[in-house]
């Protein structure tokens, strides 16, 4: 296997990336910006990855090369994966681009959640025989120095449509098809359970994430949402039960974790978006209302975003200053006045104010 190239060696791309990498003992090349970072990890020729929660031994990456852009050469590499900030992607591509050989066809796969990675950074490399994928990133890392304390999770999905026929070696990386619908999958499981976490947590007055996870009934209210919603996501996308109940237990090991230090008001901000038609509270509300089941979970959870109120949500507080619940609920979350769905919420609106 030629050398597999990482291009950003920060929390994702050495703590994330690097270890799905090494554990498949890949060799690894790492390209950053950062000369000093690059002078470490040269000099130290490893680091070690831990796990939040102590879930597994320690994991050391050793087998890897680190250069900045002046002094990389990708070799025989013909595997790049970006993980660098949205914003950084222009730079990327044409830092990148005078790197790749013209006789060459390269796979390149951005590793950052961002919006349409792949065209930007293809747009920035310009005139090149390239395949650029795109990926979505669920581990949460943070960084000690050049060590690593992460979420242990195993896998690094992405868009096996936009592959161009690249056959994937790296077991930790899994090559989707239908990519958008794993997007949804992933709205629908992922974000509707933080909302269902972060909106219920703040009606009961907590404000650190993980005791808001953790409360008994939230936690109960949590399994709710994701049996139903595991349940619809099979019928509606063919996706196996199990493979999806792996995906909703990921999900809940994250928000659960007491050692991931989050807030609730980090997760509930901005519930204009979140409220909005199609998106992680109304999307599967309506999916699952639409199979015949009635989403309780998640009409508590619109209710608990419609009475949420942080000082810094300025744009949400000038909403519901000048708009009634209804239109809210009409206007922005795109149900019919008079729906079933429409007077559940507001019933609960009422419950809880009271």
């Amino acid at each position: 296997m030629n050398k597999i190239v990482v291009v950003g060696a920060g929390k994702t791309g050495r703590g994330f990336i690097g270890r799905l990498l090494s554990e498949d003992n890949a060799e690894i090349m790492f390209i950053d910006k950062d000369k000093a970072l690059v002078d470490e990890l040269n000099a130290k020729k490893e680091f070690t990855v831990r796990f939040f929660g102590g879930v597994r031994e320690d994991f050391k990456v050793t087998n890897f090369s680190a250069y900045t852009w002046e002094d990389a050469d990708l070799g025989d590499s013909d595997l790049i994966l970006v993980s660098v900030g949205g914003q950084n992607l222009k730079d990327v591509g044409a830092s990148l681009s005078p790197l790749l050989k013209d006789d060459k066809h390269y796979t390149i796969i951005t590793c950052e959640n961002s919006s349409k990675p792949s065209v930007v950074l293809g747009e920035a490399i310009g005139n090149k025989d390239i395949s650029v994928s795109e990926s979505t990133v669920f581990c949460t890392t943070t960084d000690d120095g050049l060590n690593i304390d992460s979420e242990n999770y195993p896998y690094l999905q992405c868009n096996a449509d936009l592959l161009g026929g690249y056959e994937m070696k790296i077991k930790g990386i899994r090559p989707i098809d239908n990519f958008g619908n794993f997007l949804t999958r992933k709205l629908y499981t992922y974000n509707a359970a933080s909302c269902v976490i972060a909106y219920l947590g703040y009606i009961k007055g907590y404000s650190d994430y993980a005791k808001a996870a953790n409360d008994p009934e939230i936690l109960e209210l949590l399994d709710k949402n994701y049996e139903v919603t595991n349940k619809v996501l099979c019928k509606e996308f063919g996706y196996e039960e199990a493979d999806q109940a792996e995906f909703a237990a990921l999900s809940k090991e994250k928000f659960c974790s007491k050692v991931i230090v989050d807030t609730v008001a980090r997760n509930a901000r901005d519930p204009e978006r979140k409220l909005a038609k199609g998106e992680r509270i109304m999307g599967p509300m309506v999916m699952i209302y639409e199979n015949g089941i009635m989403p309780e979970v998640l009409i508590k959870t619109a209710a608990a975003a419609l009475l949420y109120d942080n000082e810094k949500d300025v744009t949400w507080r000038e909403m519901k200053a000048a708009k009634s619940k209804g239109e809210i609920l009409t206007e922005l979350c795109g149900l019919e006045a008079g729906s079933e769905l429409y007077e559940a919420i507001l019933a609960e609106c009422a419950k809880i104010e009271k």
